[in-house]
């Protein structure tokens, strides 16, 4: 995969494990966790290649995604 252009802060405890944001990323960096937060949801884990696109964040009933794109190096 390629560099990380992006990256996402998840409210983990927010997630009701809806899986929309795992099709609706486009690089498919985003995953389910083997873990449960305390209401017993599993919650979307990010990899490396997050482009800072904002599709997890559109799609998310829950708001559990804050987006931020890195600084272009010049």
């Amino acid at each position: 995969m390629g560099a990380s252009r992006g990256t996402l802060v998840i409210d983990t405890e927010r997630c009701k494990g809806c899986e929309l944001c795992i099709t609706a990323c486009p690089p498919n960096v985003l995953a389910m966790s083997e873990q449960v937060n305390t209401t017993g949801y599993r919650y979307p884990v990010l990899h490396e290649g997050c482009t800072g696109c904002t599709a997890c964040a559109l799609v998310c009933p829950d708001a559990v995604f804050e987006v931020y794109r890195f600084e272009n190096e010049r």
